[in-house]
């Protein structure tokens, strides 16, 4: 069987965010526990040689590079549906969320999150025009759909009228990198990126659904009512409409005590949260949420929020806060870090919680319901 597969989130070097690592992680489990098939994978510019996981992955760059509205309808809707046109594969596997509507090829599309929908005020105007004009007909027009977690699921059936049947759930996870890291690590890593304090860890591309001016004001009235030495760590790239954040930023009483390190390696993002007193990831709308399964995985406790899919990923293992309140969020900041009984209690269940999400089962999963579509 010839598997076609959308696969511009697979960036060279080291850029792999969410919908990314999705990608990489279930693909290259894919297509190694599958050698009789073949993977056509379309790039949308020049690709990294690694992504190549087994001979039985075809590479192709189908241009433009789609990373603008406009181009998007020119990729999708003309260089794929073009390329599946001529090539007439079995399947068009989309996990960005995104297809084409110019095809009668079987479409299996995963979808990560209906934020825009939601919030459409975090989105650029071009490209939030995009999302709520093509996304409701890219759901009605694949065969089957896939949500990274069954809030994603009930919302996509609510929000766009899906029959729940038609979808099937399949987690992120973390990598097996994410694991406890030993004492002399982790004070090895708060001598070099905390000045040897101890820190709160946010994780996560600086755009508003990520709500770091909520947090940042959270952090400053923490600072404020304990006078503790805690730092805040903001590790990520400055993504989207991030204006906002670096001027509240700018507003803190206690702003010399937080720290944008910008993006970090793999192996620095696990001494990170492993050495973090604790992981403050707090989105109003999350359609998964790696960082909480990462921080758990490397023993780290987990102030999360109580809104879409959160509370679903983190199970009992996390402290729930109210992500629109800043008080909550204070008040959250205080109990976990004054009470080290509570962060004891997290830890032991963030780990086994984390064990509930694994690469391995995504993407036996994905499978599953790629062969459930073929098959009716």
């Amino acid at each position: 069987m010839h598997i076609s597969v959308n696969v511009r989130f697979l960036l060279p070097g080291d850029k792999l965010e969410g919908i990314g690592r999705f990608t990489y992680e279930v693909l290259k489990r894919m297509v190694v526990a599958h050698p009789e098939h073949t993977f056509h994978f379309l790039f949308d510019r020049p690709y990294d040689e690694r992504y190549v996981f087994a001979s039985n992955v075809v590479p192709h760059v189908l241009l433009p590079p789609a990373r603008h509205p406009l181009l998007f309808v020119a990729w999708f809707e003309g260089a794929v549906a073009l390329w599946l046109k001529l090539n007439r594969p079995a399947v068009f596997l989309s996990p960005d969320g995104f297809t084409t509507l110019g095809t009668r090829i079987p479409r299996l599309t995963v979808m990560h999150d209906l934020a825009f929908e939601h919030f459409p005020q975090d989105v650029m105007g071009l490209v939030r025009r995009y999302y709520q004009f093509f996304s409701p007909r890219f759901a009605r027009a694949s065969e089957r759909l896939v949500a990274v977690s069954e809030a994603t699921r009930q919302d996509i059936v609510q929000t766009y009228g899906i029959a729940p049947t038609k979808i099937s759930v399949v987690y992120n996870a973390a990598d097996a990198c994410f694991r406890p890291q030993p004492q002399a690590t982790q004070q090895d890593t708060r001598d070099r990126f905390s000045a040897g304090k101890p820190y709160f860890l946010f994780v996560g591309a600086l755009q508003p659904r990520k709500n770091l001016v909520n947090l940042l004001r959270a952090f400053d009235q923490f600072k404020t009512a304990t006078g503790s030495p805690m730092k805040l760590l903001i590790v990520g790239r400055t993504a989207w409409k991030a204006g906002l954040i670096f001027e509240v930023y700018q507003q803190l009483q206690h702003r010399h005590d937080v720290h944008l390190t910008g993006r970090v390696t793999d192996a620095e993002l696990v001494q990170l949260y492993a050495a973090a007193l604790a992981t403050t990831y707090v989105p109003y709308f999350e359609g998964f949420g790696i960082p909480i399964v990462e921080a758990q995985a490397c023993g780290c406790p987990v102030i999360t929020s109580n809104v879409s899919s959160l509370p679903e990923v983190a199970g009992t293992a996390a402290r729930l806060a109210d992500p629109f309140s800043v008080d909550s969020l204070a008040t959250a900041l205080i109990e976990v870090a004054g009470n080290a009984n509570l962060r004891a209690t997290l830890v032991a269940q963030g780990l086994q919680n984390a064990r509930r999400f694994s690469w391995d089962a995504s993407a036996a999963a994905l499978w599953t319901a790629l062969s459930e579509m073929l098959n009716e």
